[in-house]
């Protein structure tokens, strides 16, 4: 026994190592099926839509063929795609920031658990329980000639200013607007609520002992702290912006009245399914998509991200 124990062990060359190829082929056999899902149904129609861009393709049962950069010469010279681009530029620079700043302000109120609080994050969660439809039928209801606003405009004497909020092309696109503040600042103010939750208390009791007002606590304090996530929520925010405003607009307006509230998001769907010129849908399609990455990389620059 003792010599068994007097014995050294010594490590056989490159046991360690043989170990290490095994685990890595272990671990990459366990993520096979994911890359394999990921590359079929995501980098796949990422690049069909590179393909499809550069078609003449009237629909899905319709031959298609190659026709060059028509599409991009028809995209330069289309006026359609200015007012759409001047109408996602408003959409975004005037919701982004107001759902953003408000959410997080509506964070930290939820986070000093003031009485209430806790029904108030229930009604702040109630736009996100209520499907696509139910909120294109219920701000219908709300913005109508014969709707909530008009009624109330009615009842205090102000009923000169009613009008079909939906149907006028000055009011169309901040209704717009104002649907898309609804439904995104309870829901993002709950997610700042769940980070700002996890800042020790003692940081802001130091603060109050330096004299911090809330106002000072939430942007000297807890902002600092969770910018980087502030960052991501922004990142998330503008990319459904972005690319999800075609479900609300053809709800509401279905680009209308005119052109008031066509964005680039709703001409991919227009040429898409209601005017069927795919191709032409999938060069539009690529706008959106260099918009898309333009904007993550201004956000992340703003935000000084590390992630």
């Amino acid at each position: 026994m003792t010599a068994v124990l007097d014995t050294p062990v010594v490590a056989r060359p490159g046991g360690g190592r043989k170990r290490g190829r095994t685990r890595d082929r272990g671990l990459i056999v366990f993520a096979l099926p994911s890359v394999i899902w990921y590359v079929i149904f995501t980098i796949g129609p990422l690049v069909a839509m590179f393909v499809v861009a550069f078609m003449d393709w009237a629909g899905l049962a319709a031959p298609a063929s190659f026709n060059g950069g028509e599409n991009l010469d028809r995209l330069f010279g289309d006026e359609r795609i200015l007012t759409a681009l001047k109408n996602t530029a408003v959409h975004m620079v005037v919701s982004l920031p107001i759902i953003m700043v408000g959410a997080f302000m509506l964070g930290y109120f939820l986070n000093l658990k003031l009485p209430g609080h806790r029904i108030l994050r229930v009604i702040m969660f109630v736009p996100a329980l209520i499907s696509l439809s139910a909120m294109g039928m219920l701000f219908v209801a709300v913005l109508g000639p014969t709707g909530l606003v008009n009624s109330a405009l009615d009842e205090v004497g102000l009923g000169e200013h009613a009008t079909a909020w939906l149907a006028d092309p000055a009011w169309a696109m901040p209704s717009l607007i104002l649907v898309t503040i609804w439904s995104g600042l309870g829901f993002t103010g709950i997610l700042f609520a769940a980070r700002l939750s996890a800042i020790d208390n003692e940081i802001y009791a130091a603060a109050e002992l330096d004299g911090a007002n809330h106002w000072q606590k939430m942007w000297r304090v807890a902002y600092p702290i969770a910018r980087d996530y502030f960052g991501v929520l922004t990142m998330l925010q503008y990319l459904w912006t972005l690319f999800g405003s075609a479900g609300m607009i053809l709800l509401l307006t279905r680009g209308g009245p005119g052109e008031s509230t066509s964005t680039l998001s709703w001409l991919v769907y227009r040429f898409g399914f209601r005017s069927p010129d795919v191709g032409y849908s999938q060069t539009i399609g690529l706008v959106l998509f260099v918009l898309g990455i333009v904007g993550l990389v201004i956000i992340r620059r703003v935000f000084r991200a590390r992630y």
